[in-house]
């Protein structure tokens, strides 16, 4: 897999960032000449975030979500008992198409990141796809991604496991008010986002797509469809990408040393398509590809480049490093 000069762009520099993200959200460099500034500024962005994070979201339940994941968790339970291959094949297809196109390459590595360039249309497209995830719409995904990447594992991280394993897994979910169409609060952690009326919508009304999917599929296909398609497709989808949060920052290797608990989890990142890779990330957010061995396998990147091979990725950064003496993107 070659790519050309352009496309292999070191990750280690911050300034990516500074065209569509506050500067005081920005990933901070790992220099200790700069531990105790660090320390300062993550301290005041902890108290501005009152929001986020166990301490700040307290064990109030939210019984709305609370009330929706268990429907989930029954009516994918109740699929197994309607298996039929057209419904495994339909699950499949909208399981690549809301977890690896929607969350991996879009929420996370084009929206989130920046870490490549697609056209308008195309990035409209694979939002929408994302919103079939039912992870809610892209500025809370993208705002609360930001946040976790500021303060990875500190106080404020909307989901590090210092608070339990279970917390970072799904107990973060499940407690305090629900922010995911709340776009006022979310612009502040994704001003890009924000200025574009279509992600403003789409964060208020992103479970229309899997409603109106959910009505054609038992249309079209009954209960098998409708059970495999929505339900057991989102679970599994959920739970993979809350192994990211929970998993690779509790179990796996890691390559780099970042400030934060940051593992590479093999079994993780093939449930989710390369996000379990989380040491790697972590150490070089830009980067669009987050395998950076041979014998670390990144499907999400490889959708990026075939995109990049039909003309529609552009920009597309890969972090380089030294095998020898592994550092973080910002370290001289």
């Amino acid at each position: 897999m070659n790519f050309s000069k352009q496309h292999l762009q070191l990750t280690s520099s911050n300034k990516e960032y500074e065209n569509f993200m506050p500067v005081e959200l920005l990933e901070e460099k790992q220099e200790s000449a700069v531990e105790t500034e660090r320390v300062s500024i993550s301290t005041r962005i902890a108290r501005s975030m009152p929001m986020l994070g166990r301490a700040a979201q307290g064990d109030q339940l939210n019984w709305v979500t609370i009330l929706a994941l268990v429907a989930l968790h029954i009516g994918a339970v109740a699929a197994l008992f309607c298996f039929s291959w057209s419904a495994l094949a339909i699950a499949v297809v909208l399981y690549v198409l809301s977890i690896n196109v929607g969350i991996g390459m879009c929420y996370h590595r084009l929206l989130t990141h920046r870490g490549y360039t697609v056209p308008k249309w195309v990035e409209y497209a694979m939002t929408i796809c994302a919103t079939l995830s039912l992870e809610g719409g892209p500025m809370f995904w993208v705002g609360t991604h930001r946040v976790h990447h500021q303060l990875s594992d500190q106080e404020g991280d909307p989901h590090t496991p210092n608070e339990g394993g279970w917390w970072a897994h799904v107990g973060w979910i499940l407690c305090g008010m629900s922010m995911s169409t709340q776009t006022e609060m979310m612009a502040r952690y994704a001003p890009d986002l924000a200025r574009d009326k279509f992600h403003v919508w789409l964060s208020k009304y992103h479970w229309v797509t899997n409603a109106v999917v959910g009505i054609a599929l038992f249309v079209i296909g009954g209960w098998s469809w409708l059970l495999w398609g929505v339900a057991l497709r989102v679970v599994l989808g959920l739970h993979a990408t809350w192994l990211v949060n929970s998993a690779t920052h509790l179990w796996g290797s890691r390559r780099f040393e970042t400030r934060d608990m940051s593992r590479n989890s093999w079994w993780v990142a093939l449930l989710t398509g390369g996000e379990g890779w989380h040491n790697n990330h972590h150490a070089h957010p830009v980067s669009a590809r987050h395998g950076l061995t041979w014998y670390e396998i990144d499907p999400n990147f490889y959708g990026i480049w075939l995109l990049s091979k039909l003309g529609l990725a552009k920009d597309i950064k890969v972090a380089q490093f030294d095998p020898n003496d592994p550092k973080p993107a910002g370290v001289a």
